[in-house]
């Protein structure tokens, strides 16, 4: 497995903009191959699932069974 490190832009503006923000997300994720955006995809969910192991956040759930 290949692991492919991806430099991303940055955008710098003066005053906030969310309409030039969106614009440069946009340009961003289209530059990419969609194989790039899925391993991303995957890597952001495998770090966000990691942070919330590390804060007690994200316990599995339990199956109560009743009599």
């Amino acid at each position: 497995m290949y692991v492919l490190l991806i430099m991303s832009p940055i955008l710098k503006l003066e005053k906030d903009d969310s309409e030039k923000e969106l614009e440069f997300e946009l340009d961003y994720q289209l530059s990419l191959t969609t194989q790039q955006r899925f391993e991303m995809m995957f890597r952001k969910s495998r770090e966000i699932a990691q942070m919330l192991i590390d804060n007690g956040h994200r316990k599995p759930s339990e199956i109560i069974k009743r009599k």
